[in-house]
C-alpha cells in the first residue's frame, strides 16, 4: 500500500502520536547537528584543532547508550508519554546550555551530558510510535520516524543559512532551546501507548523483569549492538564531516555549504520513506542490503564531483541509499523486542552500536589530516567498506516482520 494511503488510514489520534514521535526526533537530530556546521569556528575560539572539536561529537554519540539504558528502563515502567517530555526538556537545556561554555573542556562536558538526553528520545519515540499503530502501517510509519533525523539535520542547514553570519555558533546553540516547547504538544494532544497501558492494566498479569525477559536473548541483543554499529557508521560517516569537507576542501561560503546539506537531507528523507514503506513487501533485510549495496556506487560523485552542482547530485543519491537503509531500522529492531523492554532494547542496541561507531568523526578528521586535508579520500574509502559491511552483517540477522505486538490497534474504519 502507497506510504500516503498508510498514512490516510490511521485515526486523528495515530496521526498525532507518528507526529509527536517524528518531531522528538527531528528537533533532537536539529540540537545535535548545529555542532557539526561550526566546528572549525569552535576550534578557531578556543584555539584548538578540528579534531578536538570533532571529538565533541564522540562524547555525544558514547554517551547516548547510557540514555537509552536509563530513560528506556523509566519509560517501562512509568510509561513513554511523561517519560518522554522529561527527555525533550532535558536535551533541549543542554543544548541552549552548550552556548554558555567558556572553554572547550566545558563545552565537552556539556556535549557529553547532552548525549545521555539524545540518547533517550529514539527508544521511547519509536516503541510509543509503533506500539499506537497497526502492524501493517509499522513500514510506512518507520521510514517517516527515522528520516525525523534527517529533517532535523535539515533544519539545522536552515538555521546555519539564515542565522549563522548573524548570531555565530553561540547564537545557533542558544537556538536549541526551541524544541522544549514540544512537551506542550506531547501534553495536550498523545495519548500513551495502548499497550504498555494494557500491560500494565490491574487485571494484567505481573511484567516480567528485565533480566527475566532479555534470558535466551542476549545473542540477539549482541548481534543488535553489531548491526548498529555499522548503521552508525554508515549515517555519521556520510555527514558529521561533510560541512568541514565542503568548507576545508572546497573552501565554500556559508550559502553552498548550508544548501548542499539541505540537499543531502532531502535525498535522506526521501530515501528512508521510500524503502521503510517498500521494507512491507519485501521485507526488512532485504530492502537494508539493496540501499547498502546501491550506496557503493554513488560514493564517487558524492565525494570527487568536480563542481557544486555534481557534488549536490551524488550527495542526494548517496543519502537516499544511506537513509534508505535507516527508514527500516525502527520497525525492524521493534519487532525484535519483547514487549516488556521495548522502550529500552531497541533504544539501548542503537545507541550501544553509536559508542562502538563514536569514534567516526574524529577518525575521518585524522586520517584527512594525514593526506594533507584529503576529507574526500577518507570518507570515500569509509563509506564504501562500511556499506559492504552492513549489508553481510544485516544478512546474517534475524527478521519478524510483522511480529504482534500487546495490543495491535486496528485500522481505523
Amino acid at each position: 500500500m502507497h506510504f500516503l494511503a498508510i498514512l490516510r488510514e490511521l485515526d486523528t489520534t495515530q496521526r498525532k502520536v507518528v507526529f509527536a514521535s517524528f518531531l522528538g526526533w527531528t528537533l533532537d537530530a536539529f540540537d545535535y547537528f548545529l555542532l557539526v556546521f561550526v566546528i572549525p569556528e569552535i576550534a578557531h575560539e578556543f584555539h584548538v584543532g578540528k579534531t578536538e572539536v570533532a571529538f565533541s561529537l564522540t562524547l555525544t554519540l558514547a554517551m547516548r547508550p547510557f540514555g537509552a539504558w536509563l530513560f528506556g528502563r523509566l519509560a517501562d515502567r512509568y510509561g513513554r508519554r511523561p517519560v518522554l517530555m522529561v527527555d525533550i526538556v532535558l536535551f533541549a537545556v543542554l543544548e541552549a546550555a552548550s552556548a554558555l561554555a567558556p572553554s572547550l573542556t566545558v563545552l565537552l562536558i556539556v556535549r557529553a551530558l547532552f548525549g545521555i538526553a539524545m540518547g533517550g528520545e529514539w527508544g521511547i519515540g519509536a516503541s510509543l510510535a509503533m506500539e499506537s499503530i497497526p502492524a501493517k502501517a509499522r513500514g510506512a510509519v518507520s521510514g517517516l520516524l527515522q528520516e525525523g533525523y534527517a529533517a532535523g539535520y535539515l533544519l539545522g542547514g536552515l538555521c546555519y543559512l539564515l542565522l549563522f553570519d548573524h548570531i555565530g555558533w553561540r547564537g545557533l546553540f542558544a537556538v536549541g532551546i526551541l524544541p522544549a516547547l514540544l512537551v506542550l504538544y506531547i501534553r495536550r494532544h498523545v495519548p500513551e501507548s495502548p499497550v504498555w497501558i494494557a500491560s500494565n492494566a490491574p487485571s494484567a498479569p505481573p511484567r516480567p523483569g528485565f533480566m527475566e525477559t532479555m534470558r535466551g536473548r542476549w545473542k540477539l541483543f549482541a548481534y543488535l549492538v553489531v548491526l548498529m554499529m555499522c548503521f552508525n557508521m554508515f549515517s555519521h560517516g556520510s555527514q558529521d564531516m561533510y560541512p568541514t569537507f565542503l568548507k576545508e576542501q572546497h573552501h565554500f561560503d556559508t550559502q553552498t555549504v548550508a544548501w548542499l546539506t539541505i540537499t543531502l537531507n532531502l535525498g535522506a528523507i526521501v530515501g528512508g520513506l521510500f524503502f521503510g514503506a517498500w521494507s512491507e513487501r519485501v521485507g526488512r533485510r532485504k530492502a537494508i542490503i539493496v540501499a547498502a549495496l546501491l550506496a557503493i556506487p554513488m560514493v564517487p560523485l558524492w565525494a570527487f564531483g568536480g563542481s557544486v552542482v555534481l557534488l549536490g547530485v551524488g550527495v542526494f543519491l548517496l543519502q537516499v541509499m544511506v537513509q534508505g537503509a535507516w527508514g527500516v531500522v525502527p520497525v525492524h529492531l521493534n519487532e525484535l523486542a519483547p514487549d516488556a523492554v521495548r522502550a529500552t532494547l531497541p533504544g539501548f542496541a542503537y545507541q550501544g552500536g553509536n559508542l562502538l561507531a563514536s569514534f567516526t568523526a574524529p577518525f575521518l578528521a585524522w586520517f584527512a589530516s594525514q593526506r594533507g586535508g584529503d576529507y574526500a579520500f577518507a570518507m570515500a574509502t569509509f563509506i564504501a567498506a562500511v556499506a559492504v559491511l552492513l549489508a553481510i552483517v544485516t544478512a546474517l540477522g534475524p527478521e519478524a516482520r510483522g511480529a504482534r505486538f500487546g495490543g495491535d490497534p486496528p485500522l481505523a474504519q
